[in-house]
């Protein structure tokens, strides 16, 4: 099975066993091999970083220890913004949402042809990656 990208908000639960991802979904993610963890871009690590500093999310013990675990390749591959996507994050539909977290996941999902695992209806809608179905 083809790991997925994770939308930011689903890595944070599956890293913190939130109620909020399916028991499903998180079930097929820890299944997922140590060769094939979940794909996360890199501009996941700045957004949960901008929402501990905005003080809309807290970690325990600590952000530095939990991003230690969260971003450890034994959890996820992390993949950098590279040029490839800042042209497909250029070509965007103007219609898609202003998010820019969210543009750049979109982009990375399109480049390495990654399905991905989101929750966000906006993201969802617009159809412009393919959603993981375990």
């Amino acid at each position: 099975m083809i790991a997925p990208l994770l939308d930011t908000h689903a890595w944070i639960w599956w890293v913190d066993g939130n109620r909020r991802l399916d028991a499903r979904l998180v079930a097929r993610l820890d299944a997922l091999d140590q060769d094939n963890r979940p794909w996360l871009s890199a501009i996941s690590l700045w957004e949960a970083a901008t929402l501990f500093s905005l003080g809309r999310l807290e970690f325990q013990p600590s952000f530095e220890a939990w991003l230690a675990k969260a971003a450890d390749p034994r959890t996820v591959r992390v993949l950098p913004i590279t040029p490839d996507i800042a042209v497909d994050l250029a070509r965007l539909p103007s219609t898609f949402q202003r998010d820019p977290a969210d543009r750049v996941i979109v982009s990375t999902g399109r480049v390495h042809r990654l399905p991905v695992l989101t929750l966000d209806r906006a993201i969802i809608d617009a159809k412009l990656v393919r959603p993981w179905k375990p």
